[in-house]
């Protein structure tokens, strides 16, 4: 079966800043991003042997979210100059290796995301690449899977529904009740004040979706008690707003050419002497196969 490896090119890129010392060229032009960037996607191309693969970024506009919610993402620092820098240079790696970039404006890497595995799922398996938990709800059986690459002592996890269930205790696609009750600290999404993670896991492991429990307050008077009750009661408009700001769109006005995401099409020439501009020589090792010596290989088999 083909294998379409969808890569968050923001998560990716902030994990690789973060992770690798300051680097810069003879030159004096700092890469220490791009060569982060690089690396992890040229591994995950050996690791993961995708026959297609893309990347997406965000916008520099706002999103539906902020415009919501102004509160949304509010106190997030702006992102690092050395890094902003970079961007450019990243995108030039990407398009050189011939790797189609989406982004929409008003949506996030995320939405574009959950739009294309929408498309592509049934003809392809879709292989998300996140450091983001939000991209789990996404996962679908064995059709839809999360790939997050190992950082420090921590390994590569890959996560199918299976694993999911195991680690969380309900369906992926419920990931978006228990942070409309939970909340989530990192994108300022409020929650159910009182409610905390603890309980949220456990009113979702029980009843599912938020719409269950507003449309079933009696049950969870009798199973989980009155002041449990009362909270989601007093809490359910917060509840409501933090479940649309928690749930990827999978509608984004974007169209998947899969075609043009296949992984072997690329000069390999082109993206070699960039490398040696960069003065990244140890990663031309990494390249994948051209059309040619795909078509070798294949010959000989």
């Amino acid at each position: 079966m083909n294998r379409l490896v969808l890569i968050d090119g923001h998560a990716v890129l902030f994990r690789a800043f973060h992770a690798y010392p300051s680097l810069t060229t003879s030159e004096g032009e700092l890469v220490n991003a791009v060569y982060g960037f690089s690396n992890i996607l040229l591994n995950t191309i050996s690791e993961l042997k995708p026959t297609h693969i893309a990347v997406t970024f965000d916008c520099a506009a706002p999103t539906f979210r902020h415009t919501e919610y102004v509160g949304y993402k509010a106190s997030r620092p702006e992102m690092p100059e050395d890094l902003a820098g970079q961007q450019e240079r990243v995108r030039e790696v990407v398009t050189t290796l011939n790797i189609p970039i989406f982004a929409v404006e008003g949506f996030e890497a995320d939405d574009v995301i959950g739009t294309l595995a929408k498309q592509a799922e049934g003809e392809t398996e879709v292989v998300i690449v996140t450091g983001d938990r939000d991209a789990l709800q996404l996962v679908k059986d064995k059709r839809i899977l999360v790939y997050m690459p190992g950082r420090g002592k921590m390994a590569p996890r890959m996560y199918d529904e299976e694993k999911f269930r195991q680690e969380y205790g309900f369906a992926p696609i419920n990931l978006i009740d228990f942070k409309a009750l939970a909340g989530d600290a990192s994108d300022e999404i409020p929650g159910v004040a009182g409610i905390g993670e603890k309980g949220a896991k456990s009113l979702v492991s029980k009843l599912g979706t938020i719409e269950v429990m507003y449309g079933g307050i009696d049950q969870v008077k009798q199973e989980f008690g009155e002041k449990v009750a009362q909270k989601l009661i007093d809490g359910q408009e917060r509840a409501v707003l933090s479940k649309r700001l928690a749930t990827i769109v999978t509608d984004v006005p974007i169209e998947l050419n899969l075609a043009a995401c296949q992984v072997h099409e690329y000069d390999k020439e082109r993206i070699m002497k960039l490398f040696e501009e960069l003065q990244f020589r140890s990663l031309i090792r990494k390249l994948p196969n051209d059309s040619f010596e795909q078509m070798v290989q294949e010959t000989f088999l």
